[in-house]
């Protein structure tokens, strides 16, 4: 593919943890710009930060990533690669089960967008035992994450189960 290359990282980042933000730095050294998207509100999928709560968190990972912007959507991830004007669409892999989630997902975006591409990045070894849900599990439980997410996200969390009680 010739030409500039922007590519959109969808996601909910419900909270954002080390293991995006590996991916979306490894796909800016791939692609001219990578937007980061943040889901809005996903149906089934209750949010335990507000969309403008994870675009904060998001804007503050990717400080000095100078190719790299922030930005939330709502609808198909397709139409919003659409009205991006972008054609790569970038996901992340830790474990097996999501590598089948994620074939599933890219059969049916190429059925509704045939023009895009998926683009997988396997996760640094490091963060394999990372996800959103047990980072919040973990953090529902009084845990620490901070290994898992940047101080001001952990903070959050920390704050957020503290109101909820």
């Amino acid at each position: 593919m010739a030409g500039f290359r922007r590519a959109v990282f969808p996601g909910s980042f419900n909270p954002v943890h080390y293991g995006h933000i590996d991916i979306a730095r490894r796909a800016a050294h791939v692609f001219d710009e990578v937007i980061v998207a943040v889901y809005e509100n996903p149906p089934n999928k209750p949010m335990l930060f507000t969309v403008e709560e994870r675009l904060g968190f998001l804007h503050e990972a990717m400080e000095g990533l100078s190719n790299v912007k922030v930005a939330s959507y709502t609808g198909l991830t397709v139409d919003y690669l659409k009205a991006a004007e972008a054609h790569i669409l970038v996901r992340g892999l830790r474990v097996f089960s999501d590598f089948e989630f994620e074939f599933r997902m890219a059969l049916a975006n190429q059925r509704l967008a045939p023009h895009l591409e998926q683009v997988n990045f396997i996760t640094g070894e490091q963060f394999i035992h990372i996800s959103s849900s047990t980072v919040r599990e973990i953090a529902s439980l009084g845990g620490d994450v901070s290994s898992m997410v940047p101080h001001r996200v952990a903070e959050a969390l920390r704050q957020r189960y503290a109101e909820i009680g």
